[in-house]
């Protein structure tokens, strides 16, 4: 029988474009420290380690994991490492929940991370011509053209993805962790950005930054003992599909879908989009977001642009999205998933400070990587499952 599982912590670095003044492994240990002072714990209490980052190219230092064993406290533990691109810091923070369930440890912690100011993950992430076109450099290449199949589809405005990076951006502005600060951003201003990928605007674009997530997870007895409130784990999914095959739907991948439909099942969700008080979902370019809200059962088909344009998703609105500010205010790709899961849990817990949501008892966690292929989303909420 799975056993119950909490969240007792979470950490975060502050998230900047460059940390000149900290190694990787500095970093590092900031978030883990930040995540066991907020659990109430130490590392001597950690029966296990998980750690996660994203292909080894974006930071040019390849298994860091071999190096950091004794700078992170996993010396004389069991340390495994989880990569699913883009999406394994949720992976890894879910990976530790079912460590967790499964019986097999107490209490898990749980890191992700990256320095991208140590490499160039855009061209990291780029094939060299002529196995793909010269303009096609960057995840904004390869997505450029799902998001504009998107907006011919479903008939939304151009101005949605606007929308949502002011709404981000406004948001990453009540959040000191966030990379960026834009309090003033405008729907003007950002459609007079400088067009990178069409339809994808400069503005409408996640940024590239360092930092680190920690998350320590535990058990019934644990939780019991945390001193403050803790985030229950409701429900976690993973799916996977190709990158290519014949008939695949970028624009809603199945994986995503059906990722969503065991998770909501398993949660005992008939109706994410009221039933969830708030959403942190993994939205690197502005147009994503009406996207994965129609893949992930919030809206129907070709109507996610809809909540959007209605308020729907602010703050204040009836479903809250990416309140601490999302991927478009801070991206250190290892650590984005976690950040997403990390910031579900602290809402619930009653954490998140200038972002919180009020009265916010269930939240939704979501990453994807690869390209659209790599799904892992949770449910936490601030009761027992």
């Amino acid at each position: 029988m799975s056993r119950r599982v909490a969240v007792l912590g979470t950490g975060q670095t502050h998230h900047v474009t460059k940390r000149t003044d900290v190694s990787m492994a500095g970093m590092i240990r900031e978030a883990i420290d930040r995540a066991l002072i907020d659990s109430g714990l130490t590392m001597a209490d950690i029966d296990a380690v998980v750690v996660g980052k994203a292909p080894d190219l974006f930071e040019g230092v390849m298994m860091p994991e071999l190096f950091l064993a004794d700078s992170i406290g996993a010396t004389g533990k069991p340390m495994l490492r989880v990569h699913t691109a883009g999406s394994v810091g949720a992976s890894t923070g879910i990976v530790a929940a079912n460590m967790v369930q499964g019986g097999v440890y107490g209490r898990v912690l749980a890191v992700a991370w990256e320095k991208q100011s140590e490499s160039n993950a855009m061209w990291a992430l780029s094939n060299p011509v002529p196995f793909t076109m010269p303009v096609g450099a960057g995840a904004g290449g390869y997505f450029a053209p799902h998001v504009r199949s998107y907006i011919h589809k479903s008939g939304a405005p151009t101005h949605i993805g606007a929308m949502v990076a002011v709404k981000d951006r406004r948001a990453g502005a009540r959040n000191p962790m966030a990379h960026l600060h834009q309090p003033d951003i405008t729907v003007e201003s950002v459609m007079k950005s400088q067009m990178l990928w069409d339809p994808i605007r400069f503005d409408e674009t996640c940024p590239s930054s360092d930092g680190a997530c920690a998350i320590v997870l535990g058990d019934e007895d644990a939780a019991a003992k945390s001193p403050g409130q803790v985030a229950w784990v409701h429900a976690t999914a993973m799916r996977t599909e190709p990158l290519a095959y014949s008939g695949r739907d970028q624009v809603s991948p199945q994986a995503g879908r059906d990722a969503a439909a065991a998770l909501w099942k398993q949660a005992g969700i008939t109706d994410p989009f009221t039933e969830i008080d708030a959403a942190e979902i993994y939205v690197p370019f502005s147009w994503f977001e009406p996207m994965w809200l129609e893949n992930l059962g919030f809206a129907a088909e070709h109507e996610g642009w809809k909540l959007t344009e209605a308020g729907e998703t602010a703050p204040d609105g009836r479903l809250p999205v990416n309140p601490s500010g999302g991927v478009l205010c801070s991206n250190p790709i290892g650590a984005s998933g976690m950040i997403r899961i990390a910031e579900s849990a602290r809402q619930v817990m009653g954490r998140a400070e200038d972002h919180q949501v009020d009265g916010a008892r269930k939240a939704f966690g979501h990453a994807y990587g690869g390209g659209s292929q790599y799904f892992s989303m949770w449910v936490v909420g601030s009761e027992k499952p």
